[in-house]
């Protein structure tokens, strides 16, 4: 609690400067929840939430998600070589070789996330997201079995949005290209949008090429006064080469280079490693007001998978095949007369299944050999929520919520079949926010977490079906407080928090590069989380300096194992791998006459232990970042505007990604030292 004193200490010259405030001839824009399936200001949620707007999102570099998902405290985005994401939420990325897991990810009302937990992000393209709201820490109350958090992503076209038509490219150091279109239209009731990506780019390093073909539409139909159905879908041709890690040594003589050969094992050019994802998916969502403050959804969706993996050691492919629904009822600001109360209430089922074919060949030269495995799993969830709210006299809300999460997987393969069924799991969460002062909000919360294997945990790449893998479970004990301004020209969001996760899943490497997964004891997580945001200067219309706004993150994660006993090894005590102690991020925006801006992020990423003995580390870096733009002068409707930009300006070394625990000490992916990037974009 010393963190959180010292947070609110911080914030009363703040909430004295707010309460001065009276001009509310012109308001800032004020940011909006809907995580919880209602509206709500940012101020009196009571969860650790945190949104990032499509302003923000604009100031990026646009190939990437990696430095504006770096921007949220507790959020640690990376990507090794280009369009290998991997993501965490307060915790390690032990479990992610690549791709996302133990984190759930909706776009609007459809899960991103399949039945075997994994989530392949880097389908998506970065244009194509509109923004995103981050729950930190456990959260089943709506959304089912996780252990880390959940992302609620917006995508382009299912908002009222004044521009109809817009395309850009972009081009960049090695070999970036990167172009998109997209057009919205309304026709009476109807709403309809289409949105089209490509992107390649050679890469920094041997063997990191990578290409992307994106196409996505999105349609809403109000057909009557009461009811909406909207249709989301898209497609994506993914390709990806991995260049591997390498050691300390061969990354200081020559960052640029792949994984070499060794004396048992073939290099990475050699086999032609890389990564080819294939996926359609889209669903359907009705959204029904049956009655006052009463309101039905229900969803129902699927995707489609087809995913190649050649690799130094084998070549894995995959089927993957994804249906599911999801329904729930509210009740939406039923006030009470007399009370001073007000409820919201919601009550539904998501129900969800994944069939998985896997086969893994022999790897020649990057072709496919004779057969080694295969396998059929079959992973199944179904999970039934309900959420209460009560506001009283719009000072205190306090909100209980529960989960009962099911979850089995069917295995079949030349042995037989099997079933593995786990326990059905309640995930409760108990949420309580009282408003101080208009402008304070202070908060507490205790969640539950759950988190059952992924399939490619159970199914690793040794080929060998692990059915003894546990699936890890927490508590999270958070305590946080909030400050806006009037005129929302600043806001301070600051939390503390205790996470005890037990038999945590995390990734173990045999001799010959293949993995598996094991239940470690567990681990203590202790964490504070302070985000904000202030005008300097406040928009306005004359004057050199039109605007100044400085915005701010600091993350300290305190992470260690707690009876984790591997190989022999005991581990208890130990730093958390891949968590670095500190990290804190700035930016600063300037607003210049014509239409010109400029924007400059500061990143500092403290050193981070590489294996579970804490024999290696990664060394800190500070990367710097920025972008210019100009907003072209123009009478007509279209409005172009020309942008350049530069990453790592101080040409730190440095990997925005490491290979956990890796065979021989191949941690490191070396990311591009200063390197530069341009475009334009039309807009009418």
């Amino acid at each position: 609690m010393k963190q959180l004193l010292f947070f609110a200490a911080v914030l009363l010259p703040f909430t004295r400067l707010a309460a001065q405030q009276t001009d509310t001839t012109r308001q800032l824009h004020e940011i909006v929840v809907e995580a919880y399936l209602r509206k709500q200001t940012l101020l009196q949620v009571p969860t650790s939430t945190s949104v990032i707007t499509s302003k923000q999102l604009q100031l990026q570099p646009g190939a990437t998600l990696v430095p504006a998902m770096n921007t949220v405290p507790g959020i640690r985005m990376e990507e090794r070589s280009p369009g290998s994401y991997r993501l965490s939420i307060r915790g390690s990325l032990l479990r992610s070789p690549f791709g996302i897991r133990n984190v759930k990810i909706y776009m609007d009302e459809i899960p991103f996330t399949d039945a075997g937990g994994n989530t392949y992000l880097n389908l998506a393209d970065p244009g194509s997201i509109q923004g995103a709201e981050i729950l930190k820490g456990p959260d089943g109350s709506l959304f089912g079995a996780n252990s880390g958090g959940v992302i609620l992503l917006h995508p382009m076209g299912l908002r009222a949005d004044s521009v109809q038509v817009q395309a850009a490219v972009q081009g960049g150091a090695y070999g970036l290209f990167h172009e998109k279109a997209g057009w919205q239209q309304q026709f009476g009731n109807y709403q309809v949008s289409l949105y089209q990506a490509y992107q390649r780019a050679d890469g920094y390093r041997d063997n990191s090429a990578s290409k992307r073909y994106y196409v996505q539409t999105a349609q809403q139909w109000q057909y009557n006064a009461h009811n909406k159905l909207k249709l989301l879908a898209f497609y994506s041709d993914l390709s990806y080469h991995t260049p591997g890690g390498l050691t300390e040594a061969q990354a200081l003589s020559n960052p640029r280079a792949a994984r070499p050969a060794t004396a048992t094992l073939p290099g990475a050019v050699e086999q032609k490693a890389a990564v080819y994802n294939r996926t359609a998916q889209g669903g359907l969502v009705h959204e029904a007001n049956i009655g006052p403050n009463w309101e039905h959804v229900i969803a129902v969706f699927g995707a489609n998978t087809h995913f190649e993996n050649p690799f130094i050691t084998n070549y894995e492919a995959r089927d993957e095949n994804t249906a599911g629904a999801r329904t729930y009822i509210s009740l939406h600001d039923k006030h009470i007369t007399g009370t001073g109360i007000s409820v919201n209430w919601n009550s539904g089922l998501e129900w969800q299944v994944t069939s998985s074919d896997i086969v893994n060949y022999g790897n020649r030269g990057g072709k496919r050999d004779t057969v080694q495995a295969a396998d059929k799993l079959r992973a199944q969830q179904h999970f039934y929520f309900t959420s209460l709210s009560v506001h009283l006299h719009n000072r205190w809300i306090w909100e209980a919520a529960v989960s009962l999460n099911c979850f089995h997987y069917n295995f079949s393969s030349k042995k037989g079949d099997s079933t593995r069924r786990f326990n059905a799991q309640w995930m409760p969460r108990f949420s309580l926010s009282y408003l101080i002062t208009p402008a304070l909000a202070a908060r507490v919360t205790v969640s539950r977490g759950y988190s059952t294997p992924a399939i490619a945990e159970v199914r690793a790449s040794d080929n060998i079906i692990n059915t003894r893998l546990q699936a890890e479970t927490g508590w999270n004990h958070e305590a946080g407080l909030r400050l806006s301004g009037n005129r929302n020209r600043f806001w301070i969001d600051a939390s503390v928090y205790y996470y005890r996760l037990q038999n945590a899943i995390v990734r173990n490497l045999h001799d010959d590069g293949t993995e598996y997964f094991t239940n470690a004891g567990g681990t203590h997580q202790t964490g504070v989380e302070a985000q904000g945001m202030l005008w300097l200067l406040e928009p306005r219309r004359h004057g050199v300096l039109r605007g100044l706004q400085w915005q701010s993150s600091y993350t300290y994660s305190h992470f260690r194992f707690s009876d984790y006993i591997s190989a022999g090894q005991d581990f208890s005590g130990n730093l958390l791998t891949g968590v670095p102690r500190q990290v804190a991020v700035n930016s600063l925006l300037l607003q210049l006459p014509a239409g010109v801006y400029v924007f400059g992020q500061h990143n500092f990423t403290d050193q981070l232990p590489l294996d579970d003995a804490n024999t290696a580390f990664a060394r800190s870096y500070n990367l710097v970042q920025c972008k210019a733009g100009w907003q072209i002068p123009h009478t007509g409707k279209c409005r172009i505007s020309v942008y350049v930009g530069a990453d790592n300006l101080l040409n730190q070394s440095y990997s925005l990604g490491n290979d956990l625990n890796a065979v021989g000490k191949r941690y490191y992916n070396p990311a591009p030292g200063r390197n530069y990037f341009g475009g334009v974009e039309c807009m009418f």
